[in-house]
């Protein structure tokens, strides 16, 4: 989100300090004025009662240093003796409220460094360069499945899981879902004994109920614990009549923080942390803005990507698509021109064919043939929901009823890679090129959100 480590494109950490100064109200020193000269009685009485209220006060305090010059000059250092704070060992039971210590004890094995490896192109001699980048994730199950954002691991060629004791495991891509950055790895635990998390409800967070997060700020101070609360629920986010629903959160999070878990004062994970702002659009320091996904949202999607490898529930329409605009012949200015309907598909049931011009699909205007993908691929519709398409054939403005497919339905040829380049006049129905308003994922989403809220893209 972004530059997640994936997210390495670093910028150089200014820190700004300021000092009081102490001569603020300093007072000179006042000389003693001359002291009388007193009988030698009189000064053994003082120095004794001198002696005797030193060893009473000296008595009041702990351990210390006591740095004796001449008789008249004394320094003491105090130090405490208070033993070590003893953090009990927790489990997470649901039922119990955790210190910050224990909540970290508890869940630090369960969290994990993600780093990866990317092909940023090619040296003089025709050599790849590998970029690395770096994020978050946490252990889903003990057999060896991990959550993390889809942009953290997007186009890696190779991605490297680190627990908290060191041990360092080579993880396989199972699969992502670029709409809702979410993705899953897996890992081969071998003699290593993984700890998953304990999933609790997003719905039941309350706004100002404490939060934490583990994760791995800018790629190298790992397995680092930060807090705060959750500032607002259900935070729409809306670009092009998308909304998002996001956690808002003042946890401080960082660049190499995206996938780690969002925990709520249980230790339960409530979230998947996504996004952060740091600045406005006039310059003005913008802290405390964080972002989580609800895991209520994508728990079902995890776990349709643990089971098949992806998101099956998304719509699927059975397309191809262009620019109306880049058909004349068809007297239609703007929409979507079908350039192919695959065959069984939902869209052939639905009498749809080669050569049409969809106009509207439901209540939304299509002009072009990212609307389409836009449209199919919103959060509006998924497999089995029915919509009705508005069309124009040879002239003349047809209405027909479409029931949208599953991902599972979709031949092998039009199945494309998420990761994989989209481009308008070639590929299928959408879901993979383009929702959320024509932006291709959530990740060129948020970078469009914050661009044009706060004048940079997310972390």
């Amino acid at each position: 989100m972004y530059n997640d480590y994936n997210d390495q494109n670093r910028s150089d950490y200014e820190y700004h300090y300021s000092y009081r100064s102490d001569s603020d109200g300093f007072q000179p020193q006042q000389v003693p004025a001359a002291v009388p000269p007193q009988k030698r009685g009189g000064a053994k009485k003082i120095v004794a009662g001198v002696l005797c209220g030193a060893l009473l006060l000296g008595g009041g305090f702990g351990a210390g240093w006591l740095i004796q010059g001449n008789s008249k000059n004394q320094s003491q250092v105090m130090l405490s003796n208070r033993p070590l704070t003893e953090v009990s060992t927790v489990s997470v039971n649901g039922n119990e409220k955790l210190t910050f210590s224990q909540l970290y004890q508890a869940n630090v094995d369960s969290c994990v460094s993600i780093n990866t490896s990317t092909l940023a192109g090619y040296n003089f001699f025709g050599q790849p360069v590998e970029a690395p980048s770096a994020g978050s994730g946490f252990i889903l199950t003990a057999d060896g499945y991990v959550a993390t954002n889809y942009h953290v691991i997007k186009n890696a060629t190779s991605v490297q899981v680190t627990l908290n004791d060191g041990t360092s495991l080579a993880a396989e891509v199972v699969g992502g879902d670029a709409d809702y950055d979410i993705a899953v790895l897996k890992v081969e635990p071998g003699e290593a004994k993984l700890k998953p998390v304990v999933l609790g409800s997003s719905a039941n967070l309350a706004v100002g109920e404490e939060v934490s997060t583990i994760g791995n700020p800018l790629g190298e101070l790992t397995f680092s614990l930060t807090h705060g609360v959750v500032s607002c629920l259900d935070r729409e986010i809306n670009l092009d009549g998308t909304p998002f629903n996001m956690i808002q959160v003042d946890t401080a999070i960082n660049p190499g923080n995206s996938g780690g878990p969002l925990f709520n004062s249980y230790g339960e994970v409530v979230g998947i942390i996504t996004a952060k702002t740091s600045s406005t659009g006039n310059g003005s320091a913008a802290e405390g803005l964080g972002f989580a996904i609800p895991i209520d949202d994508v728990l079902n999607m995890l776990k349709d990507i643990m089971e098949n490898g992806q998101v099956t529930s998304h719509a699927y329409m059975g397309v191809r698509r262009d620019n109306a605009s880049n058909y004349p012949q068809t007297g239609v200015r703007s929409g979507a021109y079908l350039v192919e309907v695959t065959e069984g598909g939902p869209a052939e049931a639905a009498g749809l064919q080669a050569g049409d011009v969809i106009t509207m699909l439901g209540t939304t205007t299509i002009t072009s043939g990212s609307d389409l993908s836009a449209a199919v691929g919103s959060k509006s519709y998924q497999a089995g929901d029915t919509a009705t398409v508005t069309y124009v054939r040879d002239g003349k403005v047809y209405t027909t009823e479409i029931t949208f497919g599953s991902t599972l339905d979709m031949p092998e040829e039009d199945a494309k890679p998420q990761s994989a380049p989209q481009q308008p006049e070639s590929y299928g129905d959408g879901y993979y090129d383009g929702s959320y308003g024509g932006y291709g994922s959530m990740e060129d989403f948020f970078n469009q959100f914050f661009r044009s809220s706060y004048g940079q893209p997310a972390a």
